[in-house]
């Protein structure tokens, strides 16, 4: 038992914040479940950056989803400061009682103390300045246990504060909507996709997580040949584009590009109605687990265990010859290349997908 646990029935309106990239929005899922679970009676708010807030919309936890737009940034300083003024605004008119700080931010530290909410929470390394730490009631550890997934650590926050979440709050939420499974639907009609398909995405925003295009292309003529309709796709960008079109150009066989052609929404749509996933460490591997598909996950330099796939039927596929990973380096040395992930054999994957789905 906590000794200095928060009061829930006094908490009417709570605000979670997570300033990351959309991967780690996704899983910060759980919290809300939780924290609604054992306060049914609060609000509760998220703050995320503006383009992850599709990882969170919809969430049946959520009352209101707040963003900071990275662009203001590069708006003149007028602009700015009425962008962020407007933020603040709306914020306090919430009146929040808690505030659950997921990370070590300053700017989400900097919003506690101009929020001053009668509860706030956050990791021990939160901030240095003391008059930022004191806006905070309570601070949890965040451990450096390579056994622990990031789920669990964003749940210590709400463990601190003395709430236990439960087996089925663990699990991941998100909701594509109605729009975004009629999109695909068609998308899938006009390109012949009738019945099962494997969702391949190789795509990494980070190049260093990436498995090699020759390689991938030997997947998915490999799926192929074992009677499997494959599926690429990528998000819109044009790193992401020259892999594809790497993958494509190395293909016997033609998959399904989507590369480009979906939102975040449309992408957990599509991944849905896959029988397998099969990627890398990175965003869409989450929205996979969150969606409950079978997911094969290569990873290289990244922690296979802090990141893996969330309660899902999974394989991880790494390198067990180089004992120095995950590293978390961008690439060995520094050079944009992981060796751990590119030695990787074609078989060993495929192997991992038999393991899941019937090849």
């Amino acid at each position: 038992m906590v000794e200095d646990a928060i009061p829930l029935e006094q908490v009417r309106r709570a605000l979670v914040i997570k300033l990351r990239h959309h991967g780690d929005v996704l899983l910060t899922a759980p919290v809300f479940s939780t924290l609604h679970h054992a306060a049914p009676h609060c609000e509760i708010d998220a703050l995320v950056y503006a383009d992850t807030a599709p990882m969170l919309a919809g969430h049946p936890a959520i009352a209101q989803l707040h963003g900071i737009d990275r662009n203001w940034k590069n708006l003149g300083p007028a602009a700015r400061l009425a962008a962020e003024w407007q933020l603040l605004a709306t914020l306090r008119e919430r009146g929040y009682d808690l505030v659950v700080h997921l990370t070590e931010a300053k700017r989400g530290a900097w919003l506690v103390k101009l929020l001053g909410p009668r509860w706030a929470v956050a990791p021990r390394r939160v901030a240095t300045a003391d008059f930022l730490r004191r806006a905070f009631t309570h601070f949890y550890p965040r451990s450096n246990h390579p056994h622990r997934h990031t789920v669990e650590s964003n749940l210590d926050a709400l463990r601190r504060v003395g709430i236990q979440p439960s087996p089925e709050d663990k699990r991941l939420v998100m909701m594509p909507g109605a729009a975004a499974e009629a999109r695909v639907a068609a998308l899938l009609r006009e390109q012949g996709v009738e019945g099962d398909f494997i969702h391949l995405h190789p795509a990494s925003r980070w190049l260093f997580k990436c498995w090699p295009a020759t390689k991938v292309a030997a997947l998915a003529d490999a799926l192929h040949a074992r009677g499997q309709r494959v599926v690429l796709t990528a998000a819109p960008d044009a790193k992401e584009h020259a892999l594809i079109a790497a993958v494509l150009a190395a293909c016997a066989t033609a998959p399904v590009n989507l590369s480009g052609q979906l939102s975040l929404k449309e992408l957990a749509a599509l991944t849905a109605r896959a029988r397998l996933f099969v990627g890398v460490d990175s965003a869409p591997m989450h929205i996979a687990a969150a969606m409950g598909t079978p997911t094969v996950a290569l990873f290289g330099p990244s922690g296979d265990i802090e990141w893996a796939p969330w309660l899902v039927p999974h394989r991880i596929v790494a390198s067990a010859a180089h004992p120095c990973r995950p590293c978390g380096l961008d690439g060995c040395g520094g050079g944009k290349l992981s060796e751990c992930l590119t030695t990787i054999p074609v078989e060993q994957v495929l192997t991992a997908c038999a393991d899941l789905i019937d090849l």
